[in-house]
């Protein structure tokens, strides 16, 4: 029941932080490509690269609460379904190279943030088995 308890908690503060974060840097950014979820996505990506691998070494954290940051306040924090939509609605809008860059962008800039996230608590840190 804690774990439930966690990941709901966690995603309902991960979800506002998301729309505080991303709507802020989106409105400084102006219109065009989605750069808040773009940056949402890519520190969150960051981030649970570096607690997967923390929690996995020196960081051993009760399994409840492993998963209610991971799935919890994380998978409330980042936005595939959002960045879908954005990716779609520059398609309908014929942005094309908008929406490839949005598409090429968060996918190799996510997955290269997860990697240094993990990278970087393993150097800090210790432990980790690598990636």
């Amino acid at each position: 029941m804690l774990k439930l308890l966690l990941i709901f908690l966690g995603a309902g503060a991960g979800g506002l932080a998301r729309y505080w974060i991303g709507g802020a840097v989106q409105n400084a950014w102006g219109p065009g490509l989605p750069v808040g979820t773009m940056l949402v996505n890519v520190t969150g990506c960051l981030l649970i690269g570096f607690l997967a691998a923390a929690f996995e070494g020196p960081l051993l954290i009760r399994e409840e609460f492993r998963i209610g940051i991971l799935i919890g306040v994380l998978g409330g924090y980042t936005t595939f379904s959002t960045f879908g939509r954005e990716t779609l609605a520059l398609l309908h809008d014929r942005q094309w190279t908008l929406a490839i860059t949005n598409v090429v962008l968060s996918n190799v800039l996510g997955v290269l943030a997860a990697w240094i996230g993990w990278m970087t608590a393993r150097a800090t840190l210790g432990g980790g088995n690598g990636a």
